[in-house]
């Protein structure tokens, strides 16, 4: 197409979106988004033609990047056969990509529950947790989001739960630990876990073990700040639950399927839940899919019993076998591998670099998965202000990378296929954009 072909097709996609759809966690009147037009690998373009490095992986999902062409090909492989089965029938994409998540999930966690994204399996989580243990609380911690279906929201700690208050019943929040702002006054790694562990097991007392279902918590907590848990938080949280018979779920929806170097983030420490909810990286979102992977125990609970819980299309045969086909293509182009090289090597120090600039107050994270928090004073840790926020983000695309700015943080979560390469020229793009409001 012509340059002016294309800026009537963009002008025609942003005249009927903003007639016609409705946006998610937005002002309607305010929007003004850009319509795209295409993707490869860690880039995506618009109809004018400008190319943008992707430093946000959308909606921190699209792990595998944009259109790899196996996975593209793996979709339309399986359209072409039966395109949909519901859940009362056996699907053999289903069956495969059960079995691929559930082995990389750890020993003793053999049964998924197919969902349609990350909310819903955070909403069947919490089911499977209070109908096992016949508790009704769930605890989650105030810096967290868990989705935005009514459970999750109110689950979820940070301020997007508030307008959709009240809340479901049995809901308890916590303080979990995050260093660079803590909650308990700690001046070390060591004093934050051992004080965020206290917090907990204060909570649980008051609360009542005994009608405790579930704590939940992101292992490294992903929109509210990449926060990386100190050593021996994961491991005090799971020694708690084991204490008091409360169960575990890891929500794994944005750290899961490569991001942080693991099939699961948990895996980077020495814990294993009892439920695990995922989304996003299962297949880089390239098809609606999420799911909660079940402990052998919680499962037996119904094995006599029916669950009280389903969806139409609970592991939809397109879905699971794009799953299955990104798992693989993960494993044959050791992209784990990669990405924890990636972090260790380039995305990690190349960050820390950034600590010259007086507006990087912190900087932290693993893998793929990092933030850079900024701030207008490094002795008081004053947030840095929104307007020198939205100049960083613009003078970044302005240079071709297209940053993912929450509250006052810069988050750096490419694609994790970004080569070494790109992941250096989008570090030199961030550093000059700080540099110019430093």
């Amino acid at each position: 197409m012509s340059l002016s072909t294309e800026q009537s097709q963009r002008d025609r996609i942003k005249e009927l979106s903003r007639k016609h759809v409705f946006t998610s966690w937005s002002a309607q009147g305010a929007l003004d988004q850009l319509p795209l037009a295409g993707g490869e690998g860690a880039h995506f373009w618009d109809h004018e033609g400008n190319r943008y490095l992707d430093l946000t992986s959308q909606l921190v999902n699209v792990n595998i990047g944009y259109q790899h062409p196996k996975l593209v090909a793996a979709i339309q492989k399986a359209a072409g056969q039966l395109i949909t089965i519901g859940p009362g029938f056996d699907s053999d994409s289903r069956a495969e990509a059960a079995r691929m998540i559930s082995e990389r999930a750890g020993e003793g966690m053999s049964k998924v529950f197919f969902t349609n994204a990350g909310a819903e399996a955070v909403e069947n989580a919490i089911r499977f947790a209070r109908v096992h243990t016949g508790r009704h609380k769930i605890l989650a911690a105030y810096r967290s989001y868990h989705g935005a279906t009514h459970g999750a929201i109110s689950l979820t700690g940070e301020a997007r739960r508030l307008g959709s208050e009240p809340a479901i019943p049995g809901v308890v929040h916590f303080w979990g630990p995050y260093l660079y702002r803590s909650a308990f006054h700690a001046s070390s790694e060591e004093e934050e876990s051992q004080r965020a562990l206290e917090h907990l097991r204060a909570t649980i007392t008051f609360e009542g073990p005994s009608h405790i279902a579930a704590i939940i918590l992101e292992p490294v907590v992903g929109s509210n700040g990449i926060l990386v848990p100190p050593p021996g938080y994961l491991e005090g949280v799971r020694a708690l639950c084991d204490e008091f018979g409360i169960m575990l779920i890891a929500d794994e929806v944005m750290a899961g399927f490569a991001r942080t170097g693991q099939w699961f983030a948990f895996q980077n420490w020495d814990v294993q839940p009892d439920l695990i909810t995922f989304a996003k990286g299962v297949n880089s979102g390239y098809i609606p899919l999420g799911g909660v992977v079940i402990s052998d125990a919680i499962s037996a609970t119904f094995d006599e019993k029916p669950y009280p819980g389903g969806l139409t299309y609970s592991g939809h045969p397109l879905a699971c076998a794009s799953a299955v086909a990104s798992m693989t293509i993960m494993e044959e182009e050791g992209i784990l591998e990669h990405v924890r090289q990636l972090g260790e090597n380039v995305l990690g120090p190349g960050l820390q670099a950034l600590s010259e600039h007086p507006v990087v107050g912190d900087v932290r994270g693993l893998g793929a998965f990092w933030a850079v928090e900024l701030v207008a004073d490094r002795e008081t840790r004053e947030p840095l202000a929104a307007d020198k926020l939205a100049a960083i983000g613009r003078a970044c695309k302005d240079e071709g990378v297209w940053p993912l700015i929450m509250g006052n943080r810069v988050h750096v979560v490419p694609p994790c296929v970004i080569t070494e390469g790109e992941a250096r020229q989008a570090l030199g793009v961030l550093g000059r954009a700080l540099a110019a409001v430093s």
